[in-house]
C-alpha cells in the first residue's frame, strides 16, 4: 500500500484535503493481527493523552480505532492506518485513515446501519466508529479495497 493507492481508492473528498493542509505528523501502520492493533491502539492512545484529549474522547478514538483496525484485517484482508495529528488554527486533533485493497463494501449505507454484518459480529463497527469520531467518512470500490476516515478534535 502507498499513498497513491490511497488516493486511487479515496475519493477527493473536500473532508481529505482539508486533514492535508493540516497535518502536522504522520505515522504509517501496517495491519495484519491481532498484535497490529494493539499497536495501533497504543499510538493512538499516546497521540491523544499528548493533544490533551479527555479521558473520554480517548476512550472513544481509541475504541474507534480498534473497531476500524479490526475490520480492515477481518474484512479487508489487511491494510494500513494513517495516523495524523492535525492543527486547524489553534484547534488540535487527530486523524485515523485506514485503507485497504480488499473485496470493498457494495453498499456503504446498509454497512453504516447498526446490526448490519456479513461476518457474524454484532454489526457496530462502521455505524458505532462514525458516532465515536466528529468526523467520518468512508469510501469503497468494489474489487478494489475500502478507505476509512475518522478524525476526532480536542474540545
Amino acid at each position: 500500500m502507498n499513498g497513491a493507492h490511497i488516493d486511487a481508492v479515496l475519493f477527493d473528498t473536500a473532508l481529505l484535503d482539508r486533514h492535508r493542509q493540516h497535518r502536522t505528523a504522520r505515522v504509517t501502520l501496517r495491519l495484519k493481527s491481532d498484535e497490529d492493533v494493539v499497536g495501533l491502539r497504543k499510538q493512538v492512545r499516546e497521540r491523544a493523552v499528548a493533544i490533551a484529549l479527555s479521558l473520554v474522547d480517548q476512550t472513544k478514538l481509541v475504541t474507534a480505532a480498534s473497531e476500524l483496525g479490526r475490520n480492515t484485517i477481518k474484512y479487508g484482508g489487511g491494510g494500513e492506518v494513517h495516523l495524523d495529528s492535525l492543527a486547524d488554527g489553534i484547534r488540535q486533533g487527530i486523524s485515523l485513515l485506514f485503507v485497504d485493497a480488499g473485496p470493498g463494501i457494495p453498499d456503504i449505507e446498509s454497512a453504516l446501519r447498526d446490526g448490519f454484518t456479513t461476518g457474524g459480529g454484532l454489526g457496530l463497527g462502521l455505524g458505532g466508529s462514525k458516532r465515536l469520531g466528529d468526523e467520518f467518512d468512508i469510501d469503497s470500490r468494489p474489487g478494489e479495497g475500502t478507505a476509512v476516515l475518522v478524525v476526532k478534535w480536542k474540545r
